[in-house]
């Protein structure tokens, strides 16, 4: 406990960074995820072949190797960023696939008769997405989705590496201190199952409401 008390400051700075690259990559994420995955199951092939390279590369390159790519690579384009933002992107980006593949899991359960009526109607491709499919196929993927924000949360660990202030990066600093190594992770470990207990209570939640509404 006294590893604890003495680098509270320390551990809560740590904290609020990982909440803070979670919570802005999950915006990111989500946004981008949704819109990949309308691109999958567009009828535009232009927009298909988008969506599958998308998802293709960012799944199959290690998040690692995408923050090297990001923090090394943009500077010699001249894109200069603070490192929180380059890890946002790195994050938000590699995230966004999965949740591309969960949503387009999702959209796979509706009923093709529904989109179909929808344009029957006279909408068009986004209007059938946005006011259909969309919200029916959000039900089967509340679950799915909220495994992968664990996920990111789990993944932001990666920041700190690249300058990035978070919960595992003050390991460096207490140990410096003197502190034992043990107790310091230890305290870290229940940093991390507060924010990825809170999310899953979060999507339990939202689980329960979307199985009322059924």
């Amino acid at each position: 406990m006294k590893t604890l008390t003495d680098n509270w400051s320390i551990y809560w700075h740590g904290f609020l960074g990982t909440l803070s690259l979670f919570v802005v990559s999950a915006v990111l994420a989500l946004v981008l995820g949704v819109l990949i995955a309308s691109f999958r199951v567009s009828p535009v092939k232009p927009l298909r072949v988008f969506g599958t390279t998308w998802v293709t590369l960012l799944r199959n390159t290690p998040l690692t190797l995408l923050f090297f790519i990001v923090v090394l690579g943009l500077p010699r384009f001249d894109i200069t960023l603070p490192f929180f933002t380059f890890a946002v992107l790195a994050l938000g980006c590699y995230t966004s696939a999965f949740v591309c593949e969960a949503m387009r899991s999702g959209v796979n359960t509706v009923p093709t008769g529904q989109g179909e009526a929808a344009r029957s109607l006279g909408m068009t491709f986004g209007q059938t997405m946005g006011l259909v499919v969309l919200p029916q196929a959000y039900r089967s993927v509340v679950a799915p989705i909220g495994s992968v924000m664990i996920a990111l949360a789990k993944n932001t660990a990666i920041a700190g590496s690249f300058s990035v202030t978070e919960l595992l990066g003050t390991y460096r600093t207490i140990n410096e201190l003197g502190y034992g190594i043990v107790w310091t992770f230890v305290w870290i470990a229940v940093g991390y199952l507060v924010i990825t207990l809170s999310i899953s209570a979060v999507f339990n939640l939202l689980e329960r409401r979307v199985a009322v509404a059924r």
